[in-house]
């Protein structure tokens, strides 16, 4: 009688931890855009193929919009491991002590995707995830979100108009010496709380590429959209270390798989995004579009690209140089 319990006891423990095995392995992605951004529209690829090529074994569960974390909040749960898997602007790196990311930050270093993927996708891009692995994360890709516009309430179009006016910047000591380069006050604040800045009059205008500011509904509270062009907005895609070298082989190979078939999408769609963006915000007739001649364009340039120097000891006047060297921008050209 006891044999027969203790067999009908092992057999139950045996289905027990059958069935647990088959639970799915659930990996939190954490973002703080809307879903119908580049990077939203991207954190839902990775989850369909994610859960199609590991055949149900792994569950992405998206928290778009900051429903999860605010952006303050997501990159120390990232590294407690109360999420799995982030994609934050790559300004978010600073804080952590790798400087460098605020490279991406420096205004009109890419003049053009091309340029920007030759550093995204080679070895310099390579070089600076590998960075973040002594702050217990791994970096797997980087996705584009684009370009980004200037908007206020009165019209900028040249440096000048600039002067005095409070501009809501991400926390980057690169984006705040930009604004200073300009005359403006930078105002450091979460993506989540611009909207309202903005419609009460606590910000004068922000910097947005423009599909954050169409999905943000920033155009309706900002008179004026001016086409500067004048830096990169772009995310690193990360994730735990510790959690992602414990998975089986098999599993992140596929979650590998899945997620350079998502970059490809996200990267692809971005430009096309923002054009529809744009567009949108054109026929909606709440902001004015400002496109920048040539010669205002150049003043604009002149005027902030002069932050690169400022920042080179920061960021790594070597690293400036490669960059430069990659893309064959020459500042004492202009």
């Amino acid at each position: 009688m006891k044999l027969r319990t203790l067999v009908i006891g092992l057999a139950a423990a045996t289905f027990s931890l059958a069935a647990f095995a088959q639970q799915p392995i659930v990996i939190k992605f954490s973002h703080v855009v809307a879903n119908d951004t580049p990077k939203g529209k991207g954190a839902d690829f990775f989850k369909q193929k994610a859960e199609e090529l590991t055949k149900g074994k792994v569950k992405i569960e998206v928290y778009a919009n900051s429903t999860l974390y605010k952006d303050k909040e997501e990159m120390e749960a990232l590294q407690l491991g109360a999420v799995q898997m982030l994609a934050p602007s790559l300004a978010k790196f600073a804080p952590l002590g790798v400087k460098e990311f605020e490279v991406f930050d420096l205004p009109y270093m890419f003049d053009n995707y091309d340029q920007l993927h030759k550093v995204t996708n080679g070895d310099i891009g390579k070089s600076l995830l590998k960075k973040l692995e002594a702050k217990g994360i791994l970096g797997l890709s980087y996705w584009d979100n684009g370009l980004k516009v200037m908007s206020a309430n009165k019209p900028l179009k040249e440096p000048a108009d600039f002067r005095g006016l409070k501009m809501r910047i991400q926390s980057s000591n690169v984006l705040d010496a930009q604004m200073r380069s300009l005359g403006a006050l930078p105002q450091k604040m979460a993506f989540s709380e611009v909207y309202q800045a903005l419609q009460t009059g606590v910000v004068d205008g922000t910097e947005n590429p423009p599909s954050n500011l169409y999905t943000q509904k920033m155009h309706e509270v900002q008179k004026f959209v001016t086409l500067s062009d004048h830096g990169y907005l772009g995310y690193a895609v990360i994730v735990n270390k510790k959690f992602w070298e414990g998975l089986p082989g098999d599993v992140r190979k596929q979650l590998e798989d899945a997620m350079e078939q998502a970059t490809r999408y996200a990267n692809q769609i971005a430009k096309v995004e923002n054009d529809q963006a744009l567009d949108a915000v054109k026929k909606s007739g709440k902001s004015e579009i400002i496109t920048l001649t040539a010669d205002q364009k150049k003043a604009w340039k002149k005027s902030m690209v002069k932050v690169h120097e400022q920042m080179a000891d920061r960021i790594g006047k070597d690293l400036i140089q490669s960059i430069y060297k990659e893309t064959g921008f020459d500042p004492a050209k202009l």
